[in-house]
């Protein structure tokens, strides 16, 4: 239908405006065989910038004192993407990133230059938020999306103090199949007003075109390269695509072309090992196939953090030192009411950073910050009253205390097992409504106890690894 007649005419961009230059057929926008070499020079203010890192996506080189490259570029390259080195403004268009040139439309390939702008100001200290999952289907989806979440992105934002730098990272699943909703994601990221950087998700492909080669093509005709990095004070982040399409619709894997896996040598081989590195993609690694391939070139980093959605639950898996934040989703459990499959409620990821040192919380749309878990009284197996602790974003340095009508009862320990609300609202073949599929998933962030009988109040205190306090009580 539409999208068929979608992908062999021009792109139709509207209201996000996208210039005409990544509105391209495909036969021009992604020819093949056309390998050649590049030259251009990166300024800012005019002024050479030496050691900016630029790439065709296979090949990685740095510009020279003069702020000038050459690169030559592979048979199957499509773009020239530059690495926006920190202490400047990242390139975009209405915020979505464009810090790359299509090769087709380069007009002289000995001129592909980059100019860029200064901050102005120190950038080690930032923040950046993580939207997971968006995945809009039709319109009801994208209503909620421009009602709920973006006000909350841009209520957080304003909040911050008057100057702060602040980005956003879209992990894929920026929309659910349906492509001709691309564009209404874009207006949700301009009304947003921080630049925004994208991975492509499992939803975010083509099927029906061929094999894993020809399922990026919508997604990079809106979005340019599938993997890529860029720069922010001492944090150098990379963008990567872990979804590989197996030929067959909706059937794909966890997995790393090894493709990316070389130029993600090349491109952290530029990079200090003591710098905090932001590896951004869909799927969560501990479900990626080639995963000790990736944490092998992570290693030596002295800090790493993986940036993850695709699950519809929030959870922390850390692994040879190397911590995973697999991000509750912005659509929830696609849209259907206020929580994710584990009971956390729909929202993303903020994160602070200063210098090196990262910090983190989880912000759940439409509530306060200290919004950080759930409390509920149920009845178990046995007919015995319990409490249900759910604490969000729990990781093993987290500390959880509860009280017994004022009197300190001491610490818990967390337990794998069912959000309440969760199972109230998702599970059974007619909830939720108009999306059946979805159905409670396990967690281990939940924290229970049984009650005695006459108990009037019961208060739960959680502490997360910065020594915040958060407190539910029923």
């Amino acid at each position: 239908m539409k999208r068929r007649l979608f992908l062999k005419n021009l792109l139709v961009f509207t209201g996000a405006g996208i210039a005409s230059a990544y509105a391209k057929p495909f036969s021009k926008l992604f020819p093949r065989n056309a390998a050649k070499s590049f030259t251009g020079r990166i300024t800012s203010k005019g002024k050479p910038l030496a050691n900016v890192v630029v790439t065709d996506s296979y090949t990685v080189v740095a510009t020279d004192k003069n702020g000038m490259y050459t690169i030559d570029a592979h048979n199957d390259a499509q773009f020239i993407t530059i690495s926006t080195p920190s202490g400047h403004e990242f390139l975009h268009q209405d915020h979505i990133s464009r810090q790359y040139k299509i090769m087709a439309d380069v007009k002289d390939n000995k001129n592909v230059d980059f100019e860029l702008t200064p901050l102005g100001k120190n950038d080690n200290e930032h923040q950046f938020v993580i939207w997971a999952d968006p995945q809009v289907k039709n319109e009801k989806d994208v209503l909620m999306m421009m009602n709920e979440s973006v006000p909350d992105l841009q209520k957080m934002v304003n909040a911050l103090p008057a100057g702060t730098l602040v980005h956003g990272i879209c992990v894929g699943d920026i929309v659910w199949d349906n492509h001709d909703l691309f564009p209404d994601y874009n207006k949700a990221v301009k009304q947003c007003r921080i630049p925004f950087f994208q991975a492509k998700g499992n939803h975010d492909m083509d099927y029906r075109l061929g094999g894993n080669e020809t399922s990026d093509i919508t997604f990079k005709k809106h979005y340019g390269p599938t993997h890529y990095s860029f720069n922010r004070g001492k944090v150098h982040y990379v963008v990567l695509d872990d979804v590989f399409y197996l030929g067959k619709e909706r059937e794909y894997e966890g997995r790393i072309t090894q493709q990316q896996l070389d130029w993600l040598q090349k491109d952290l081989s530029f990079v200090p090992k003591d710098n905090l590195l932001i590896v951004s993609l869909h799927i969560p690694v501990y479900n990626v196939k080639n995963s000790a391939e990736l944490y092998a070139l992570l290693k030596p980093f002295e800090k790493c953090h993986i940036m993850s959605g695709h699950t519809h639950y929030n959870r922390n898996v850390i692994k040879d030192g190397i911590f995973e934040h697999n991000h509750g989703t912005v659509c929830g459990a696609w849209w259907t009411g206020p929580i994710c499959e584990d009971g956390t409620p729909d929202g993303y990821g903020v994160y602070e950073v200063k210098g090196t040192e990262l910090s983190w919380h989880y912000k759940s749309t439409g509530k306060d910050k200290n919004h950080q878990l759930s409390l509920f009284i149920q009845q178990n197996e046995a007919g015995e009253n319990e409490m249900v602790a759910n604490v969000y974003n729990w990781d093993p340095e987290w500390k959880v205390e509860w009280w017994l009508d004022d009197v300190p009862q001491g610490e818990l320990q967390n337990k794998t097992g069912f959000d309440p609300l969760a199972v109230a609202t998702l599970k059974g073949p007619t909830l939720p409504a108009g999306r059946t599929f979805a159905e409670p998933k396990k967690t281990d962030h939940l924290f229970v106890h049984t009650l005695p009988s006459g108990y009037k109040k019961v208060r739960v205190r959680a502490k997360d690894r910065f020594g915040n306090k958060f407190e539910a009580t029923a």
